[in-house]
């Protein structure tokens, strides 16, 4: 009998000790979140960072941490919890210590180390862009000729390549979200305009296609360029843009190569013009 009430009294610590376990376990499930306004930022992009925590702890605030893709460590902040059990903070990505390219992590901490959490983000790193290696860069026929400017969200610009019979450029893109690209297309590239010879007479519209489907995209000229926005969705992989006229040589290999950009857009100036590619 006495063997009996001792094996009753051990299966009665164990399944206390069980029990308390599970709930301290519990306790700190979901204690802080944290995440991102975007997946994915090109150089100088904000980032917003908000979060919340289940429980205020008087005298703490949030630790946040941004870890780069090559692991060191960019930004460290310490972020005041408001009454309604909130956190946030805005960050601008670039800088020295952004130059490696590829998966982010956001990390936070809040009171004890049982009260972690952390999100990822995509940055094409704030390094200057240069040509994929292995394959021919862009070599316009006038030297006196300015250079594509380019940005993306939503993947990246695998080559341009033109099409003197169509009058047009063919951009191959790899995704990895929707999104959209912008051109800055100087007119001694490509131009659309009303005149017999394709490059004079008024400003007609291009012809823009999204894997053989037309699309509206949104357009700013200036005497010297002409600057397309144009959506597309995930999977998408080529873009066309009909004028009429196209530059007529390009030298040996007629293609156009980008460097990788998986982020937001770069906005344009009319000083930088965008001038990502260097002028040959």
């Amino acid at each position: 009998m006495n063997t009996l009430y001792a094996t009753l009294a051990l299966f009665a610590i164990l399944a206390t000790g069980s029990l308390g376990v599970s709930a301290f376990a519990q306790e700190f499930v979901d204690a802080v979140t944290v995440a991102t306004d975007q997946t994915s930022y090109a150089n100088g992009d904000t980032i917003t960072v908000t979060g919340t925590v289940r429980e205020k702890l008087s005298g703490y605030d949030v630790t946040l941490q941004v870890i780069a893709a090559n692991g060191n460590l960019v930004t460290a902040k310490q972020l005041p919890v408001s009454d309604d059990n909130t956190f946030g903070t805005d960050l601008t990505a670039g800088g020295p210590l952004w130059r490696s390219a590829g998966t982010y992590t956001v990390k936070v901490l809040y009171g004890t180390a049982t009260r972690t959490a952390e999100t990822t983000f995509e940055f094409g790193g704030s390094g200057e862009s240069a040509p994929v290696r292995g394959l021919p860069k862009f070599n316009l026929a006038n030297p006196e000729d300015g250079a594509v400017g380019y940005s993306i969200k939503g993947g990246k610009i695998v080559s341009i390549t033109p099409d003197s019979s169509s009058k047009s450029l063919m951009v191959e893109i790899e995704t990895t979200s929707d999104g959209q690209l912008k051109l800055q297309i100087p007119r001694s590239v490509l131009d659309a305009r009303a005149g017999p010879d394709g490059q004079s007479g008024d400003d007609q519209s291009f012809f823009v296609t999204v894997d053989g489907q037309d699309v509206d995209f949104d357009e700013t000229t200036t005497a010297d360029d002409r600057t397309l926005t144009i959506p597309f969705e995930d999977g998408n992989t080529q873009i066309e843009i009909v004028g009429t006229y196209v530059v007529p040589e390009f030298g040996t290999i007629a293609v156009i190569v980008l460097a990788v950009a998986i982020v937001s857009i770069v906005a344009i100036s009319s000083r930088s013009r965008l001038s990502i590619l260097p002028k040959y």
